[in-house]
């Protein structure tokens, strides 16, 4: 949330991305009707297909979530149980639901009968280092109708702390008959390309990585498809790609959200000049 949006979307779908998947928009109702909300359920002009995110712990909430926003447009509603932000699992939300799997089932099933589109799950390998239990969790996805699963290599106890671990990641493949895709730490083509050797995922997701850098989706998917990285814009051509960015930010939020938006885009970018 506050980076996935419409433009950033549009922009990483230009460089190359295969999916983009919208902002984590919360599933209770009370909340619809907010300006940010409205932004983040805009689907008319989304890059298709049109997967949008919701979140929350309430499995009829969820599953009435899942219903509007299909009926705005979404084509796949992914299920957010991977985010590990205090605000978040407070509410016993994101990753936190990983340490209630009745829980985890209930609401899946509840959202997989509420549409007639596919539903995609995000996980982590678990709450916490000593209880990893993302293969338990994802035979319970495989069972209730989970089309496609993506992993982020950490616990929630872990956060963005230390390294991303693939062992987990190539259990939860071995597992499963349904994709699987790895995430966490892929910061390069090569690093993307050795994680799939690794744990046989069927694809991989690209989150932090991509901040500064959303041309990074375009050179995994030229070294997947010809063993060759393709090389990152020229500066002349990145200073380019920002200004129309911070252009869009502008036409979407306006004269006073945009430009403040665009600040962190700016910031992304010139961490990785020399």
């Amino acid at each position: 949330a506050g980076v996935t949006d419409l433009p950033f979307r549009q922009l990483c779908a230009r460089l190359g991305a295969g999916l983009v998947v919208s902002e984590m928009v919360n599933s209770n109702p009370r909340l619809r009707n907010t300006d940010k909300t409205r932004l983040r359920t805009r689907h008319d002009a989304e890059i298709e297909p049109r997967s949008v995110q919701i979140a929350g712990n309430d499995p009829q909430q969820m599953a009435e979530g899942a219903r509007h926003n299909v009926a705005l447009g979404a084509q796949i509603i992914d299920i957010n149980m991977g985010c590990p932000a205090k605000k978040v699992c407070r509410k016993a939300a994101g990753s936190a639901l990983l340490a209630d799997e009745p829980l985890v089932e209930s609401i899946l099933r509840a959202v997989v009968a509420a549409v007639d589109v596919p539903v995609t799950l995000k996980i982590r390998t678990g709450p916490a280092p000593e209880s990893r239990n993302g293969v338990s969790i994802a035979r319970i996805a495989e069972d209730a109708g989970i089309a496609a699963l993506a992993v982020h290599g950490r616990t929630r106890a872990c956060a963005f702390r230390g390294h991303a671990e693939y062992d987990t990641i190539a259990n939860i493949v071995a597992a499963v008959d349904m994709p699987v895709y790895a995430n966490g730490d892929i910061d390069s083509a090569e690093k993307a390309e050795a994680v799939l050797r690794h744990t046989g995922a069927a694809g991989v997701m690209i989150g932090r990585a991509a901040q500064g850098r959303p041309w990074l989706c375009g050179q995994i998917a030229g070294r997947l498809a010809s063993g060759v990285t393709p090389s990152a814009p020229s500066l002349e051509q990145q200073v380019a790609l920002l200004h129309a960015h911070v252009r869009a930010l502008h036409g979407f939020y306006g004269d006073f959200l945009g430009p403040r938006i665009a600040r962190k885009h700016v910031g992304w970018f010139l961490q990785h000049q020399p």
